[in-house]
């Protein structure tokens, strides 16, 4: 399946019971899969008349107690972030699908990871954050996507699968296994009072102290995910004198060439950050070595290397190496860029 496919299928088999979305590429293939399979599981597809709409119609279906999705790129995520923003005010979950192409503007339809400081930093207004995955492979996009719907539904918040056009469009062998479903229970959705005090749902919240008491409350929630839902992947950390740190698409790229390092007994690792938030910041933790260098690669011109500056508390050497605008950097480059940390 392609990698568009196979988050749609795993939304899915996750319990989404509602989706709406508005065509974009390279994303195009995940609503055509959704338009096609949704209805066939009795579950809602609507092609909405805009992104706007789109993220509108998950709040509603969100705050009635269901399951609820988006997915869309770059320009398209830039439309929804107020609505991602009043998620997160009104606290509740929602899964967000971004497959990035390159910016700014309307940008092209290629591979990119320059709307990391987007989804990582909030992206809306106010002091929020949304939970962000970074799958690297088809098999693993569809993993996460359970995974995703469950954080949202843990922590009543946005969650996003931040991907590529890379991830989204080529196609993998993928194990279709069942994935693990929580259900957590639903208190505050608007169902119908059936004899009960009403709720509300809202982020408008005018009463002196009102506002402040919700975002201390966020503050809470936001602490003990960082606490709790740091994810990463390594190889050859334990002895390895420089560590690149690379995330999605990008990190399979550097796993070639760190394979190439390794054959000639050069210590080089590598550092997946899988939570882009919370970064995971344990994983530099473990690296005391006073040797240690890190080279970060993105496909962008140094977004996510600002987190791994601050999780190594800029104790380390942190060297940067990225092409953005829908150029991927080749093995070539990265291999140049390693050997200058070597000297």
């Amino acid at each position: 399946m392609t990698g568009n496919e196979a988050i749609a299928e795993a939304a899915i088999r996750a319990g989404c019971g509602f989706y709406a979305g508005y065509p974009i590429t390279p994303q195009n293939e995940l609503t055509a899969y959704m338009a096609k399979n949704m209805p066939e599981n009795n579950r809602v597809f609507i092609q909405a008349e805009s992104e706007l709409a789109a993220i509108n119609m998950v709040f509603g279906a969100s705050a009635a107690g269901v399951r609820a999705m988006t997915s869309s790129s770059s320009p398209g995520i830039s439309l929804k972030q107020e609505g991602i923003s009043y998620l997160a005010g009104a606290e509740l979950p929602a899964v967000i699908v971004n497959i990035m192409r390159g910016g700014p503007g309307l940008g092209n339809i290629a591979p990119s990871q320059s709307d990391y400081f987007q989804a990582t930093k909030g992206g809306g207004h106010g002091d929020y954050h949304s939970i962000v995955l970074s799958p690297s492979s088809v098999e693993e996009a569809y993993g996460l996507m359970f995974d995703a719907f469950d954080l949202a539904d843990k922590y009543r918040n946005p969650v996003m699968i931040l991907g590529d056009g890379m991830l989204g469009q080529m196609m993998e062998p993928l194990s279709l296994k069942p994935g693990k479903v929580i259900h957590y229970p639903k208190p505050w959705a608007l169902i119908g009072c059936q004899g009960r005090p009403a709720n509300i749902i809202r982020s408008l919240l005018l009463k002196d102290g009102a506002l402040e008491e919700l975002n201390l409350k966020l503050q809470k929630k936001y602490k003990a995910a960082q606490e709790k839902e740091q994810r990463w992947e390594e190889q050859f950390t334990d002895d390895a004198e420089i560590i690149v740190v690379a995330y999605g698409g990008m990190a399979r790229i550097i796993k070639s060439v760190i394979r190439q390092f390794r054959q000639k007994n050069k210590k080089v690792g590598l550092i997946r950050p899988i939570s882009l938030w919370p970064f995971p910041v344990k994983a530099f933790a473990k690296q005391t070595r006073k040797k240690v260098k890190y080279l970060v690669v993105e496909m962008s011109y140094g977004q996510m290397v600002e987190d791994v500056k601050l999780a190594v508390n800029c104790s380390r050497p942190v060297e940067f190496f990225g092409r953005a605008g829908g150029a991927i950097p080749a093995e070539g480059e990265i291999i140049a860029a390693i050997k200058k940390l070597e000297k």
